[in-house]
Parts: C-alpha cells; structure tokens; sequence
C-alpha cells in the first residue's frame, strides 16, 4: 500500500475517535445535569383508635341557691341592733336582727293579768253554775235564774279562750323582736341599720339568706340531646361535672336534681338543674358555669388527631396510608372532642393510618416515609 494512502488511513481513524469521545462526554453531561426524582417526605403517621367513651356534651349555665328567704318583720318596732356582719355565713336559728323588746313585754304583762281575771271569772261562774244546778233539782231555784247563770259561766268560758290567745299572740310578738335565720347559709348586707322604725308591709327586706352547703347549676339542653342523653338514660345517673369561669377543666361534680316540666318552644332548650356540693361556701349564686353532661353508657368510637383533619371547602378529609406508602384522601364526618381527640362518626375503619403531622407537605397520591407514632403522642409541632 503506497506511503501516502496509510496517512490518511491514520487521520481518518483518529478524527472517528475523537468524535466518538465528544458524542460520549456531551451525553454524559446531560446524564449529569437532569435533576434526581425527589425523596419522599417523612411524615408522621398512626393507627386510627376505638376506644369506649362516654360522649360528652357541653353548656353554659349560672350558679342558683337552693334555698333563698328574704328576711321581713313580722312586728313594727324600733330596730336596737344587727348582730351580723355583711356577707356572713350564719346558722339556722342566730340572731340577725332585735327590734325594742319593751312595748312587747308591756303587752304580754296586760295579757297575763287578762288571762288571771279571765280564769277567775271562768271559776266562780262554774261554781255558781254547779250549785244552781242542784236548785233546780230541788225546784228551790227560778229557771230563769238558772239560764243566767248557765249564760254567765258560757261567758266567761268564750272570756277565758279569749285571754289565752291574747296571752299567745303577745307572746309570739316578744318571740318576734328577736329575727333568727331561719335557714344556713349567706347573709346579704343589712338593709335596716340600728335606730330606724321598720314596719309590716311590703318595705324593704332587712336583708336575704340563701343556702351555702349546696348550690344548684342551671343549664338549658337542646332538643336533640334531651331525647339523646336525658331522656334515654331511662333513670340511670347521668355524669355531670362543672367548672367556673376562671378555672379551667371540669373539677366539681354534681347530680341531676330536675328536669323541667315542660320544653320552651321558643329556644327548643329545656331547663335542667344539677345539684353541687358546696361545702367551703366558695360558690356564689348567679356564677358563670361550664358544664359537662355525659351519656349514662359508653360506646366504641374511633378516634384520631385535630392535626390530621384537613378542610376542603365544606367537606373534612383525611389522609390514609396504604399499600407502598402511598397516601389517598378520605373525606370523614366528625364528632365531638373526647380528652383532646376527635371522634370520627364514619369515613374510617379502627386500624387504618393516617397522616397526623405534616399533612401540608403531602398530596394525595404522594409516596412517604411513615414515621410510626401514637395517636394521641403525635409531635405538638408541625414542622412542616
């Protein structure tokens, strides 16, 4: 082969390799530069739980007395003395109030003496009586006579019954200057202070008692749950528990004590009353209350995280994990919040998992890596 046909043979087969380098470097760079398929997010993720609960339903309602007297005069007279301090706890039977005890003593002397002259009176028509009866056996005596004497001691018995009520009513007139509670618990303030003339009638009261050692919690109930949980509790006892405005749970326990008569047509609610103890004197009538009815009976119920619930418009959804990690929406409906999770009424089954943090990180469809956690242990945070 001649010299000059080798060298292009040479140059020939160079230029194809240094073709092939550069078609293998630029599809190699392009290998480089495509962006990796993202790595799926980690997200938290726990079993849907059935647990027996006690549904709860919850009202507002005020604090009443069970016992409340407003404490009035039954004499007129010059009150002399209080012998309470506003806003005391008195017992039933203390002295609250003396009005002058003078006038009344008075009177209850002159109703003595009356009842001394009256049994006086009622002896000797008695015995004149007896002994005109035996005249007028004898035919010794006019029968005139005899029915004037027989008259004179019916006088002076009706005289004698006379005496002896005024002798009661003087002596509950002094028992009157003398105002007792007739009830325990709390005192208002004293509306009649020492020196003023108070009288009977339709004035002022000197001051209200109400009862302390037990206080009643008044709640109104709604239709719906009146026939639900009151009325199908069918005399079992209902679960009532209560807190004040500035505390927070339910720490005070009561019971059912009525149930109104009748529904108000205008609200829909019916008026219950349950009955707490009150033994420190703390709870005052006319206090906001909270409070917690309970069913009489628990029932199985699915339960899962606030934080898992997603909205989409009006509807509430949820998002499952299933086979390879992948999520799917779910749409639930939702019940009440039972010791900080929510009820599910329907849309899952006990055992499924669900996403319960990180839910905007995620799509439905989307690949994740489960990080398995309590339902109620979730993280409080989402991070995401």
């Amino acid at each position: 082969m001649p010299q000059r046909h080798k060298r292009l043979l040479l140059a020939a087969a160079v230029t194809g390799l240094f073709g092939l380098g550069g078609s293998l470097a630029v599809q190699y760079n392009r290998a480089q530069a495509a962006p990796a398929p993202p790595a799926a997010p980690t997200v938290d993720v726990a079993a849907v739980d059935q647990r027996p609960i006690t549904e709860w339903q919850l009202y507002s309602g005020r604090l009443e007395a069970i016992d409340q007297v407003a404490i009035h005069p039954q004499i007129a007279g010059i009150l002399t003395a209080v012998h309470f301090k506003d806003g005391a706890l008195v017992k039933k039977g203390d002295l609250l109030f003396t009005i002058d005890p003078r006038p009344f003593a008075a009177e209850l002397a002159r109703a003595q003496a009356q009842l001394s002259g009256a049994e006086a009176r009622a002896a000797y028509t008695a015995s004149d009586l007896a002994r005109g009866t035996r005249l007028l056996a004898d035919n010794a005596i006019a029968r005139r006579d005899f029915d004037e004497k027989q008259n004179a001691a019916r006088e002076a018995a009706a005289n004698l019954q006379a005496a002896q009520a005024s002798l009661k009513v003087a002596r509950l007139n002094l028992e009157y200057t003398r105002i007792t509670a007739p009830i325990s618990g709390r005192a208002s303030r004293a509306e009649v202070t020492d020196g003023n003339l108070v009288a009977v009638g339709n004035g002022p009261a000197l001051t209200t008692l109400v009862s302390a050692d037990r206080i009643y919690a008044a709640f109104d109930v709604d239709e719906q749950s009146y026939l639900k949980v009151v009325d199908g509790a069918k005399g079992r006892t209902l679960p009532i528990h209560i807190g004040l405005a500035d505390g927070e749970g339910y720490p005070l326990t009561g019971r059912l004590s009525s149930v109104d008569n009748h529904l108000d047509s205008t609200s829909g609610t019916i008026r219950l009353r349950a009955i707490v103890d009150n033994p420190d004197g703390r709870l005052l009538p006319g206090l906001y209350a909270r409070i917690r009815l309970g069913g009489a009976s628990q029932r199985q119920a699915l339960l899962i995280d606030e934080r898992a619930i997603g909205t989409d418009q009006a509807k509430r959804f949820v998002l499952v994990v299933g086979p390879g990690d992948k999520t799917a929406y779910r749409e639930v409906k939702l019940g009440s919040i039972q010791n900080g999770l929510r009820v599910v009424e329907s849309g899952l089954k006990p055992g499924e998992r669900i996403v319960v943090n990180g839910l905007q990180r995620v799509r439905p469809g989307d690949s994740v890596h489960p990080n398995i956690v309590p339902m109620a242990g979730a993280a409080a945070t989402d991070q995401g």
